[in-house]
């Protein structure tokens, strides 16, 4: 069967487009990418090509830019290129220059396929580049939804190439005499994938000789497998677990009587970004005291009494702003506070208010998140209490406790804790002349 026709039967089979779709093609100018284009041009389908200039090998990331805009040209269909800094995006973003590169290209595909009304956008992974992957995430630890490897279609994103190995590739190439361009950088080891290719690859060919063939069938195997699972991790989520307030409780007792456990729990976790290492060391710390945290790079994890609870670390988010005489709102963390005046009011019973004698505000004031050795009056109280205190007496779940905005007096005096109880001293009274009125505006 001729090449192009496999190549049409893989897409057909797969449903990764429709005949008359439109579909960008990543072309690097590589074999890959290259052969990819011509597919497409003998097959009859309509496309466009896209070309990443990474700024990354001087004259030869110039010489890959002419070569596929010459080639555009040759199959008569449009050409579109972008220019990255990608070294100082890296630093920037505190990025590795692969993953760089990788984040830069995918964000501007999209931008031009939104922008041209193109239905996909096409990448030239083949089946030696899916036995990379899968080896790759073996190393890293992603668990069984790493081994299904690159998928041949996810979103707008489609490999048609999957059906064809390295070797495929190559022989076609030759028979075919296109022409195409070597990227230096392929050759060295400095790249984990890199390396994989060339020292590990050709050991695994000693042992099996129809490596990719015998890794396709298992990648289909791995793809059911994880399917069945992710039905099971689905309805244990939805039997365990309850959100409130965009805070995500496991039941204590539910998690301790998972089975396979640590899998279980791992998969449950695993949205939150938490790894594998860390699963199991909750799964070992179920009956630990309150107040036991792990974290992930995104989330908190705290046993509580009797849930496991999931909180979000907000990276970034201020820990203290300060309230001027003038502003009107003021966010910090998930809370938008505003403040109104009037000259007498009727005082309610509302929670997420607080009636407060203006007179008695010294500006400007401070909204914060609690620190250690915090105390106030409770309204109807005449007496201190340490806010430690008072929040472990309406229990308040310990993550929750590091959410909650204090709005603290220019004197230091804390007047409300915010959206639960405001100080005693502050409150309105007969003498009262103007009346300051605090209110969460998203309880």
């Amino acid at each position: 069967m001729p090449f192009h026709q496999l190549f049409k039967d893989y897409i057909k089979t797969n449903a990764l487009f429709l005949p008359g779709e439109r579909i960008l093609l990543a072309v690097s100018g590589g074999k890959d990418s290259v052969l990819m284009a011509q597919l497409f041009k003998l097959s009859g389908f309509q496309f466009s090509i896209a070309h990443c200039n990474f700024n990354l090998r001087a004259a030869e990331s110039q010489r890959d830019e002419a070569f596929v805009k010459l080639l555009a040209a040759e199959l008569d269909v449009p050409f579109h290129v972008a220019h990255f800094d990608t070294k100082t995006y890296a630093a920037e973003q505190q990025l590795s220059t692969q993953m760089a590169a990788r984040a830069l290209r995918y964000q501007w595909f999209e931008e031009v396929r939104e922008r041209e009304n193109y239905d996909y956008i096409a990448l030239a992974h083949h089946q030696t580049d899916n036995v990379e992957t899968i080896l790759l995430n073996l190393v890293r630890g992603t668990g069984i939804s790493g081994l299904h490897g690159i998928l041949p279609k996810r979103d707008r994103i489609i490999r048609p190439l999957l059906c064809f190995s390295r070797e495929d590739i190559d022989q076609f190439i030759a028979e075919s005499g296109f022409d195409y361009v070597i990227d230096s950088s392929n050759e060295t080891t400095t790249y984990t994938r890199n390396n994989i290719r060339l020292n590990v690859l050709p050991h695994l060919r000693e042992v099996n000789p129809n490596l990719e063939e015998t890794f396709s069938r298992n990648i289909s195997l791995f793809a059911q497998t994880e399917e069945v699972l992710q039905q099971v991790v689905a309805a244990h989520r939805k039997a365990i677990t309850r959100e409130k307030k965009g805070i995500v409780y496991f039941a204590l007792d539910a998690v301790a009587q998972l089975n396979p456990q640590k899998l279980l729990l791992f998969e449950l976790l695993r949205p939150f970004h938490f790894t594998y290492p860390v699963a199991e060391e909750i799964a070992h710390s179920l009956k630990k005291q309150s107040g036991t945290s792990f974290y992930s790079t995104t989330h908190r994890a705290t046993i509580d009494r009797d849930d496991l609870i999931i909180t979000s670390l907000e990276q970034g988010a201020p820990r203290h702003c300060f309230w001027h005489k003038n502003d009107l709102t003021l966010v910090i963390g998930q809370q938008k506070i505003a403040l109104s005046y009037e000259v007498s009011t009727k005082i309610g019973s509302d929670s997420n208010k607080a009636y407060i004698d203006a007179d008695q505000l010294i500006f400007p004031l401070v909204v914060r998140f609690r620190q250690e050795g915090d105390k106030f009056m409770p309204l109807g109280m005449k007496n201190h209490k340490k806010l430690s205190d008072f929040l472990i007496g309406i229990k308040i779940p310990l993550p929750q406790k590091d959410q909650i905005p204090i709005l603290v007096n220019g004197n230091g005096e804390i007047i409300w804790v915010v959206g639960l109880r405001q100080d005693n001293r502050y409150k309105v009274n007969t003498g009262t002349k103007k009346v300051a009125i605090f209110e969460v505006l998203n309880p």
